[in-house]
């Protein structure tokens, strides 16, 4: 794989990660940067690094429709659960690049190195969780692009590309602590049905997210700190900029208080006053 030997720098392997449309060397390349950039083996930007993409690389499947578009089917049955994989592994792939794009694109932010080192861990476990639920689908006979997926999530990045605090805000503390709240129950009904396969792997997946929920809150909080800024009213002020739509409960309260994200951050911006 060439690209391996163009990671000059921490910035420059994020971005050719981001850039690859074939999505076995996506992963190995956002996960060998991890690798060395853990190891003290790379620096964290050089004047030769690539220019990020608009958008990440992506295969010619699956087609990217509306989230309305995308069809809900019981998970009762072989193709429902198909479905719910497939949308699994669409957001996972989704992770790997938002990790990535954090990395890349406030590589220049006055923030410590440890900042990098939390986030290439988390690009390098959702590349993991990605090429399980890959691997699952392929057990059910099935694989990833064989359904539309819908295109939110990069669109929640893209609005806040030019401002980290509110990507902290929308994408660990929003789009990730969504995983914790609707995961258990999704592990739950893959055990009903008797697919124990998914539902650990639905495990696996949920572990790692509570350290990366635990990441985003960790940094949000250390750049409302510097700015003296009150992080649960700055949080809801983000949000109600940059997050089209009321947060959901039901909520995992206790997985999210554990991660560093407290009632008092989004209760308030529910769609019903009580959650």
């Amino acid at each position: 794989m060439p690209e391996l030997n163009d990671i000059g720098s921490l910035r420059a392997g994020a971005t050719l990660a981001i850039s690859a449309s074939d999505l076995d060397r996506k992963t190995a390349l956002a996960q060998e940067a991890a690798r060395r950039w853990h190891a003290r083996r790379l620096s964290l930007r050089s004047p030769l690094d690539p220019e990020l993409p608009e958008r990440p690389g992506r295969p010619a499947r699956p087609e990217l429709v509306p989230p309305k578009a995308v069809e809900k089917r019981s998970l009762h049955t072989l193709p429902g659960r198909i479905a719910l994989l497939h949308a699994l592994a669409h957001i996972e792939l989704n992770a790997v690049d938002l990790a990535l794009d954090i990395v890349a694109r406030f590589a220049t932010e006055p923030v410590p190195h440890s900042f990098f080192d939390g986030w290439m861990q988390v690009a390098f476990e959702e590349a993991k969780h990605f090429g399980m639920v890959r691997e699952r689908l392929r057990a059910l006979g099935a694989d990833y692009g064989d359904m539309p997926a819908h295109d939110g999530l990069w669109q929640a990045a893209h609005s806040t590309r030019n401002d980290l605090t509110a990507r902290l805000a929308v994408v660990p503390l929003i789009l990730e602590a969504r995983g914790l709240d609707v995961t258990p129950s999704l592990q739950e009904k893959m055990r009903e049905t008797g697919d124990v396969e998914s539902a650990e792997v639905l495990k696996v997946i949920y572990e790692d997210e509570k350290g990366h929920v635990a990441i985003g809150a960790k940094w949000f909080r250390f750049l409302c700190a510097r700015e003296r800024k009150d992080p649960a009213r700055t949080f809801q002020d983000l949000v109600r900029t940059n997050f089209r739509g009321a947060l959901k409960a039901p909520f995992n309260d206790l997985a999210r208080a554990e991660a560093g994200l407290t009632p008092s951050f989004y209760r308030s911006l529910t769609s019903t006053s009580n959650g």
